[in-house]
């Protein structure tokens, strides 16, 4: 066995990693008191099977893989959230780890950001992507939607779909269902190649996410599972939902498997019920969830995750952790959700997984690793050395340029440019003093991220979408401008009217500084003490919103993406901006 040591950033992590350790050691006699609890599977592997003849299948109590017991270990990594210069790091870690699988959905609205206008290359490669994986030994689940969640905004679906007033989103609405087949041309058939009965990696493929939370229209599942098929689609089809939603997002002959935060009998005895005996696969099991702005930050119950993950191996469940590794809402991805109120998701999309946001190592991962370790007889792997980090001098804002100075008129509301207020979600109205003559009257819009789910989503349409009033009297003929935040924007459509920083200089404004790196570019945290709510660009790369309500307090900054020598940075900043921008090589995500 390999010896696995991380350096930790203090006393009290390197205390809980020990004790972590001497859980999984403990864990790990108990699994083995009986050797016959190890699974044979060293030869299941993309290099070993060469020749194809029978993909995964169902057999009895399990699931087979050329008809040899199989167990799937699978984790998740989204290629969309990660830099691609980091794909082999964060996949060879999946490796070490124990994992055999690794699971991605594919973001419609990433690939096909306007209509009829799709995107395959760079960070959205994702035939690369699997590529890498099968060629460090991984098997590939799939979830190519329409639809994946996966906290996006709008769950992954294009915005533009909402041009149409009558859209219904997720059913077998005419519009809809013409969306989905021209992006399908487009997409599944790069899937159809990379299938295990084609030699490649991709051994199941979901169908759609959780539908039966949505429940819509009984003949939409039918539709998506035809859509798959007709394109050539032959490996073993699943669906994931939740326990008390089963049912509703059950297709016949589709292996049905489990969203759960915890092991709950009722749920496991349930589905036997529904579709009979046999593998049980925790699809989507995650004992935290993604944080908010504005709210405490959800931490990781890691004496929960230890004890489900034993109960789940004694049961022999295969597994999806999601995530195995969380990464980054770079630019505007994120999405929302709304139980009492509406939450906006962070940047970081951390999310308590077994590896941090930045791709280091965490004390569960250990655990992991050795429980993985008891359960089949793979050998392990090495893991890779943690990428390092630098803190970089501090750099000072030099110019700006006033949002008004940009545009002719865009108008939070703003009356002859003084600030007036916030329309938001718990506010729709705003009480002028003083108001005589003739102002102009500004409102800057901002989409903080469409719900990721729910039964509202055809309804999160973004801008101003209805009337406003002042005195009970609709304002009509807003000249409407877009800040699209794109590298094109930057680069093509910002002017060139910056000027030097005054003192009582004040948002909504763009500032300007520069960042001088070495030869060798390292990652890095952004810090902006003294700034409020706003945007950040690197050479013009979006990375992402940064907010002073937190949890979140640094951005991450992937060493990739800075270059030798100078490097520009941009802030989009609605408020009041800080003096300086500051680089720290550890994360601060909130308590």
């Amino acid at each position: 066995m390999h010896r696995f040591s991380l350096r930790m950033g203090t006393f009290l992590v390197r205390l809980d990693c020990i004790l972590y350790l001497s859980s999984a050691f403990s864990v790990m006699a108990q699994l083995c008191h009986n050797e016959g609890t190890r699974i044979n599977q060293s030869l299941l592997t993309p290099s070993h099977l060469q020749s194809r003849r029978v993909g995964l299948k169902v057999a009895g109590l399990n699931f087979t893989l050329e008809d040899s017991p199989f167990l799937i270990l699978a984790g998740t990594i989204h290629y969309f959230r990660v830099p691609r210069e980091y794909w082999r790091d964060r996949l060879l870690k999946l490796k070490a780890c124990g994992f055999n699988t690794v699971s991605t959905h594919v973001p419609w609205n990433l690939h096909e950001p306007m209509r009829g206008q799709f995107h395959f290359a760079g960070n959205l490669d994702f035939m690369s992507f699997i590529s890498v994986a099968s060629e460090l030994g991984l098997w590939v689940i799939l979830c190519p939607g329409p639809y994946i969640g996966s906290d996006l905004d709008l769950g992954g679906l294009p915005s533009w779909l909402l041009q149409d007033p009558k859209m219904k989103l997720r059913t077998t609405y005419r519009g809809f269902q013409k969306a989905v087949n021209r992006y399908f041309d487009q997409l599944i058939p790069r899937i159809a190649l990379l299938q295990y009965s084609k030699g490649g990696p991709i051994i199941a493929v979901q169908i759609e996410n959780e539908y039966g939370s949505y429940h819509q229209d009984r003949k939409y599942m039918s539709f998506i599972k035809k859509a798959l098929q007709r394109r050539k689609i032959k490996e073993l089809l699943i669906t994931a939902d939740k326990g008390l939603e089963l049912r509703q997002g059950h297709l016949k002959n589709v292996l049905a498997t489990l969203h759960l935060k915890d092991i709950q009998k009722k749920s496991y005895e349930d589905l036997f019920r529904m579709q009979g005996r046999g593998p049980v696969l925790m699809m989507v099991y995650t004992s935290r969830s993604f944080d908010t702005w504005g709210e405490i930050r959800r931490i990781q119950d890691a004496h929960m995750l230890r004890k489900d993950v034993l109960e789940m191996f004694k049961l022999r469940f295969s597994l999806n952790f999601y995530m195995f590794h969380g990464g980054t809402n770079f630019g505007f991805m994120s999405g929302a959700e709304a139980l009492d109120i509406y939450l906006p998701a962070v940047t970081s999309y951390d999310y308590g997984a077994l590896l941090t946001e930045d791709g280091s190592y965490t004390p569960e991962y250990i655990v992991l690793r050795e429980l993985l370790q008891s359960v089949t007889d793979v050998p392990p792997s090495l893991p890779p050395e943690q990428i390092s980090k630098v803190a970089y001098k501090s750099v000072t804002r030099l110019h700006f340029m006033s949002l008004w100075d940009i545009l002719p008129y865009l108008g939070k509301v703003f009356l002859n440019e003084k600030y007036l207020g916030v329309l938001d979600h718990s506010t729709n109205q705003l009480y002028i003093k003083g108001f005589y003559g003739t102002h102009i009257l500004r409102i800057l819009v901002e989409n903080q991220g469409r719900l990721a789910c729910g039964r509202d989503m055809s309804k999160e349409r973004k801008g101003l979408i209805g009337d406003l009033y002042l005195d009970n009297s609709p304002l009509r003929n807003f000249a409407i401008y877009s800040l699209e935040m794109k590298t094109t924007f930057l680069k093509r459509d910002l002017p060139n009217l910056w000027k030097p920083v005054t003192k009582d200089v004040r948002g909504p404004a763009f500032f300007l500084a520069f960042l001088r790196v070495g030869d060798f570019p390292q990652d890095t945290f952004i810090k902006l003490k003294g700034w409020k709510k706003g945007v950040i660009f690197i050479n013009g790369r979006n990375l992402g919103r940064y907010w002073d309500v937190g949890p979140q307090e640094t951005l991450y900054l992937p060493g990739p993406w800075l270059q030798p020598g100078s490097n520009e940075i941009v802030l989009f900043e609605e408020w009041a901006s800080g003096q300086q921008i500051e680089f720290t090589k550890e994360p601060f995500l909130g308590y």
